[in-house]
């Protein structure tokens, strides 16, 4: 009896140590996060020792964890409509919400999930739910991309999915069959969902062919940019939950198909150091110290070497591709996108690419809002039913989809 209470202790003080790091008091639910992010370093752990052991890619199979745990079927309520199809070969998810009485015609938005782009799926339930109660508040029609992840496939092909997609619904005819005002249409999308929004976005607003314009964009902790990550959020959140910022600099590698090799290299900088020629004439479009206010910069320095390795720019030119990193975008282009609704969370390290890319597009004269939130973290706004629910999650969502009710 003596030697079983040794060992129930002993056990509960290696997950007490497992579960436990040390967060802000002002985040949302501390604990509660605690052990969200205990689970997913599981789950990355179980993904890990599978490929190491050869039976599958580790990102194949923490995103079969995920889905198995998660996944939902195209279940309709009585006041929304939810199908699976595919649009232009490309598998999406539609939520058909109640029409508004005298308007026979409904907004609409195309939403891409994020997940790094390799994780999750629009049929998950946490994104499934989000598309719900965004088609019925609404009273909009709701479509979920399902484009394809890593490591299946890389850069550029899920912008390729979800342009292909998006172009595919804003046909006349495919507009008229779901009850869609060609004029009332946005794109949104939330972390790597938001990089694709944004860099779809920007696609859109160039293409002269295209009969039928995105009306506005919303973008949820977007990430926009690779070439530095010691802006002052991925300073102060480098070892926060859920996205610490050695995962996203492995995400972005994952995505561009560069070696795992350069993540230390990454992190300090050295692939945008002063004798990189390819990135200096792009640094004054997220120089940090110019476009975000002294409450967020605080006594934060820039980290930019002399010199560094300019090996990684030659072998990954697309870290400095538009297309991945939106951010750097020229004036000329910015310019021309539509009103712009951009959510940041304090504890998150992609804080700063969302409020520089707000001050960037407000200095090209777009119309933005930025909803900022000091007790947030990075994917809270999915996170709204038991047993993930925390109230910075239903606050985000709900003004988030306010916004979109107030705007679209």
């Amino acid at each position: 009896m003596r030697s079983s209470c040794v060992l129930l202790t002993a056990l509960v003080a290696l997950a007490a140590y497992y579960v436990y790091i040390p967060l802000p008091n002002s985040i949302s639910d501390p604990w509660k996060l605690m052990l969200l992010d205990a689970t997913f370093r599981g789950a990355q752990q179980v993904s890990q020792l599978i490929h190491y052991l050869g039976l599958s890619h580790h990102l194949l199979a923490l995103n079969f964890i995920i889905v198995s745990f998660g996944k939902k079927s195209a279940w309709s309520s009585p006041q929304v409509k939810v199908t699976d199809t595919d649009f232009d070969g490309v598998e999406v998810r539609v939520f058909e919400g109640p029409p508004k009485p005298q308007e026979p015609l409904k907004r609409s938005v195309l939403f891409i999930h994020g997940g790094g782009w390799a994780l999750a799926s629009a049929k998950v339930s946490y994104y499934d739910e989000l598309c719900t109660v965004m088609a019925e508040e609404l009273n909009a029609v709701i479509v979920s991309i399902e484009y394809r992840l890593v490591p299946k496939v890389h850069f550029p092909e899920q912008i390729h999915d979800v342009e292909r997609a998006t172009k595919y619904f804003l046909q006349p005819e495919v507009l008229q069959k779901y009850s869609v005002d060609p004029g009332r249409i946005g794109i949104s999308g939330d972390s790597a969902g938001g990089n694709l929004a944004a860099a779809l976005g920007q696609q859109l607003s160039q293409d002269s062919n295209l009969r039928n314009k995105i009306k506005l964009q919303a973008l949820i902790y977007p990430v926009l940019q690779a070439l530095d990550f010691n802006t002052p959020s991925y300073q102060q959140n480098a070892n926060t939950p859920i996205l610490p910022r050695a995962v996203m600099v492995k995400y972005w590698l994952y995505y561009l198909k560069g070696s795992y090799d350069f993540v230390q290299a990454l992190i300090v900088n050295n692939h945008t150091s002063l004798d990189v020629g390819l990135a200096a004439g792009l640094r004054a479009r997220l120089n940090w110290t110019s476009l975000l206010p002294a409450s967020i910069t605080k006594n934060y320095k820039p980290i930019l070497h002399a010199t560094g390795n300019a090996k990684i720019i030659q072998e990954i030119p697309q870290l400095l591709d538009v297309r991945s990193a939106p951010l750097i975008a020229d004036q000329e282009v910015l310019q021309h996108l539509p009103k712009t609704y951009i959510l940041t969370c304090e504890y998150d390290v992609l804080r700063d690419d969302g409020m520089m890319y707000a001050k960037r597009l407000e200095n090209a004269g777009v119309e933005v809002t930025l909803d900022h939130f000091e007790d947030g973290f990075h994917g809270c706004v999915i996170f709204t039913s038991w047993p993930t629910n925390f109230s910075v999650g239903i606050r985000t969502r709900n003004s988030y989809i306010k916004w979109l009710d107030q705007n679209l």
